[in-house]
């Protein structure tokens, strides 16, 4: 349960980047702004380390993957 748990608050704040990158896109007058840059390199560092984390899970078993759908 912890590594669920882990896997969304993960995500969580790749969505957080994600916005702040918007926000900050939006708001700042400056065309090169750094810290729109800074909040999308955040978002793909932690892409990066969630795809490492869901690698590491499933090969430890700690999650197991399935189909969209439960066998009949």
């Amino acid at each position: 349960m912890l590594i669920k748990s882990l896997i969304i608050l993960v995500l969580l704040a790749i969505v957080a980047s994600l916005g702040y990158g918007l926000l900050f896109m939006v708001r700042d007058d400056d065309r090169q702004s750094k810290r729109m840059a800074r909040a999308l390199t955040v978002r793909v560092a932690l892409s990066v380390a969630l795809f490492i984390l869901l690698f590491i899970a499933w090969a430890g078993g700690l999650i197991q993957p399935h189909g969209a759908l439960p066998p009949q």
